[in-house]
């Protein structure tokens, strides 16, 4: 009996850290830590670390409540069938207090940073929950929705250190935004046939064909000269411009390649590489500060 309550409590355990979904909060979190470094941050601060804290707490706790409102679809898809509402290893009340306390104290910490990075956490949180969730079942322009909590992040980073909306955080808003349409269009190519089992449609024509693929090219393009809005706006010096249209049309060439063939391939092969881009962005960003 004893073994019994130990596994599952363990389970339990293991079932909130899932809801949380650590892995996409932490790349969510890295964009804030790059905004945070381009606005001048100071590392050792208390700003830093309730940044970092509290944007993964309202992140899960985001990705909590997307889980809740989602759990009878996730039943029907094989990627997410085993999460922990499906499976019933947590019930809907317990992740729903899990995620009120997460997301509440996120938002605490950031409110300690300042009002701006409150309003910033809460935008985000009720966009991505309340907005952009139940829009994915209605119509493909939830991307378009989806990408604007997306991208508060770098902007998120940015406004804890200068509590001020400027250019320079706008810039990287806009950034990360148009960065999100080939990325999760990627991934929405690559898992289509899950995506529809549960009514998803979010390819731009709702299908995999020569219109999602020349939006995906196209969006894939887009990123050539806005990657070069940082130097435009003299943040960033030019050895960092040219460094960003390099790594913009690396990336470019497998949306090409998708739009000529529509293989499943050149998909996955711009995922994998939207997931490197961001982080060696902004960390040429970063480096070539001026």
């Amino acid at each position: 009996m004893e073994n019994i309550t130990k596994l599952s409590f363990t389970l339990k355990i293991r079932g909130y850290i899932a809801l949380l979904k650590l892995r996409l909060s932490s790349l969510v979190v890295m964009s804030a830590f790059f905004g945070f470094l381009l606005a001048d941050g100071n590392l050792s601060s208390y700003v830093f670390l309730n940044l970092i804290l509290g944007g993964v707490l309202i992140t899960g706790s985001s990705n909590g409540f997307n889980q809740i409102i989602e759990n009878k679809t996730d039943e029907l898809m094989s990627r997410t069938f085993s999460r922990p509402l499906p499976s019933k290893v947590l019930s809907i009340p317990e992740a729903l207090i899990f995620c009120i306390i997460t997301g509440g104290l996120g938002l605490y910490l950031l409110a300690s940073i300042n009002f701006s990075s409150f309003i910033l956490g809460l935008l985000a949180m009720v966009i991505y929950t309340v907005i952009y969730t139940p829009l994915k079942k209605i119509t493909p322009f939830a991307v378009f929705v989806g990408a604007i909590p997306g991208s508060i992040p770098p902007l998120l980073g940015y406004v804890a250190v200068s509590n001020d909306f400027g250019l320079e955080p706008g810039i990287l808003f806009v950034v990360q935004f148009f960065w999100q349409f080939p990325h999760f269009w990627a991934l929405a190519w690559k898992l289509d046939d899950d995506y529809k089992k549960a009514g998803f449609r979010l390819l731009p024509s709702g299908d995999r064909n020569q219109k999602s693929a020349f939006q995906i090219m196209l969006y894939s393009a887009f990123l050539v000269p806005v990657s070069m809005l940082p130097w435009a706006s003299e943040m960033t010096g030019t050895w960092s411009m040219w460094s960003a249209v390099v790594i913009s049309l690396i990336m470019y060439y497998p949306a090409v390649k998708l739009y000529f063939t529509l293989d499943k391939k050149y998909a996955t092969q711009l995922m994998f590489m939207s997931f490197l881009y961001l982080p060696i962005l902004f960390t040429m960003y970063c480096f070539n500060q001026i």
